[in-house]
């Protein structure tokens, strides 16, 4: 389905046409689903706040004043939400030990990484992208596979501007060192 500019949409519920709200969450519900599911990690209680993510907006939409872009509006009620609802069950997550992460250049993973095909390479990404906290997963997921700007992140999930970034850099770097080891053993177990 192709869409038109968020605006239009707008436009319209807000006169009155409450069917074009549709549209909206077609656009949007994979996005929003993905956002909160990192953060509750449950399939049930992430469609049920999903669904609380679009009924606010809904509820909100004479709020929105298009400052910024109407999905870093959406999807920073989506994260806002699912904080939320994670903060009531006190769930708790492990981020990687920070004692753990080393000073290693992009060069020399990239190079250790040559050595492996595509697929082993996603498969190493992906593995090393898992031992993320939630958060730190999400950020970095809205960076690289959603496109969203620095601001865009900012605002989505409540942090200053240069917060974001040192965060990002941060993140790089875990991933780095993850990624790092996970091809170590990888080598060690072809080495067998």
């Amino acid at each position: 389905m192709a869409f038109r500019e968020d605006p239009y949409y707008v436009k319209r519920i807000l006169e009155g046409d409450t069917a074009a709200f549709s549209a909206l969450v077609d656009k949007y519900k994979d996005w929003v689903f993905t956002i909160v599911f990192r953060i509750l990690r449950n399939r049930e209680e992430t469609e049920e706040t999903a669904q609380d993510v679009f009924l606010k907006a809904y509820r909100s939409l004479n709020k929105y004043r298009g400052k910024s872009k109407f999905s870093t509006w959406l999807f920073s009620i989506a994260y806002n939400t699912a904080i939320s609802k994670s903060r009531k069950r006190k769930l708790k997550t492990a981020d990687l030990e920070e004692k753990l992460i080393e000073n290693y250049t992009e060069d020399a993973i990239n190079e250790d990484l040559s050595e492996y095909t595509l697929e082993v390479q996603q498969r190493l990404i992906d593995r090393a992208l898992e031992k993320l906290n939630d958060e730190d997963n999400l950020m970095i997921r809205l960076f690289y596979k959603n496109d969203n700007s620095i601001e865009e992140i900012a605002e989505i999930m409540g942090l200053g501007r240069s917060n974001v970034k040192v965060r990002l850099h941060r993140i790089r770097n875990k991933l780095l060192t993850e990624i790092n080891h996970l091809s170590k053993i990888e080598n060690q177990e072809n080495a067998f």
